[in-house]
């Protein structure tokens, strides 16, 4: 079973950080919801979700993908967590896959990882993504990264994830159970 951490910094996006824990989980992998000090996290529009942990506890778990919602404060709150950073430069150096959505692929920019790389992120984050090449596309992949844009791609983002871990029939087979418009 692939496992695939999520972390949650309080003001995540909900739509967001729920998409892509619903349909992983759907999809079959195993992820770890992991908040940055305590279970409880709050949400930016004040939906509460009991992390499966904190961060401290899983730092050292091996991750097929790290993949950070979006939202504001939640990306900021991301941004300025040096584990985090430390966690996606491991994932880069392990060759393993980072993914991030809305405001989190600032994040990624943070821990070095985009630099000449194709992304997309919120329109209100493209002009801070300043060492990547940035598309404006709803979902980017470019190398180990996957991007997305905001909470209305989520889902499409949501299935690049699922393709990137388990290809394109896993796609169909889950978008046969949510009729989702891809």
């Amino acid at each position: 079973m692939k496992k695939i951490l999520v972390p949650l910094a309080e003001g995540f996006e909900e739509i967001e950080a729920i998409t892509i824990i619903d349909l992983l989980r759907r999809a079959g992998a195993e992820v770890i919801i992991a908040s940055l000090e305590k279970r409880n996290v709050q949400g930016f529009h004040g939906l509460k979700v009991i992390a499966d942990t904190v961060l401290d506890e899983v730092l050292n778990d091996d991750f097929e993908m790290v993949v950070l919602p979006g939202g504001v404060p939640g990306a900021t709150n991301l941004m300025g967590d040096p584990r985090i950073i430390k966690l996606l430069k491991d994932q880069a150096a392990a060759s393993k896959t980072s993914a991030a959505i809305c405001a989190a692929p600032a994040v990624l920019q943070k821990a070095g990882l985009t630099n000449d790389k194709k992304i997309t992120s919120h329109p209100a984050w493209a002009g801070r993504m300043t060492t990547a090449v940035h598309t404006g596309a709803r979902v980017e992949t470019s190398d180990l990264l996957v991007t997305g844009q905001a909470a209305g791609s989520a889902m499409e983002f949501s299935f690049k994830l699922i393709e990137t871990l388990f290809g394109k029939e896993k796609v169909a087979e889950i978008n046969a159970g949510v009729l989702a418009k891809l």
